[in-house]
């Protein structure tokens, strides 16, 4: 019998599981491409580190969240020593709800009239 784990305790995620998490939604990425699309995504003012990098994506294998990949690419055109990770079921039900419960809190405080009208807009 399997044991269904419900996706609300991994909540409120770690700020580096969330930023490999949401690397992750779009497809398979090794960690150097997962460390470059959060660099990316979050015009450099996130940096994750090779040992917080490795030390989440450990805790996220281990929790289930995501699968490091059993297909490689071609050698000619990848590194063989590079491991591939994506995103199973779980994991994107927990990413989905934890960009819900970020949602939530932004609107709440949109409420309280805390953000200015660029932010609240969309335009950071």
């Amino acid at each position: 019998m399997q044991v269904k784990i419900d996706p609300e305790s991994f909540l409120p995620l770690k700020p580096a599981a969330f930023h490999i998490l949401l690397a992750l939604v779009d497809g398979e990425r090794h960690g150097y491409g997962i460390m470059q699309e959060v660099r990316q995504s979050t015009n450099n003012s996130v940096k994750l580190g090779p040992g917080t990098l490795y030390g989440t994506i450990k805790r996220l294998l281990a929790d289930g969240l995501i699968l490091e990949s059993e297909e490689r690419p071609d050698a000619e055109l990848d590194d063989e020593r590079r491991r591939y990770y994506y995103l199973t079921e779980l994991g994107r039900r927990v990413i989905t709800l934890e960009v819900q419960r970020l949602a939530n809190l932004v609107n709440m405080a949109s409420a309280k009239k805390l953000l200015d009208g660029s932010i609240a807009g969309g335009n950071f």
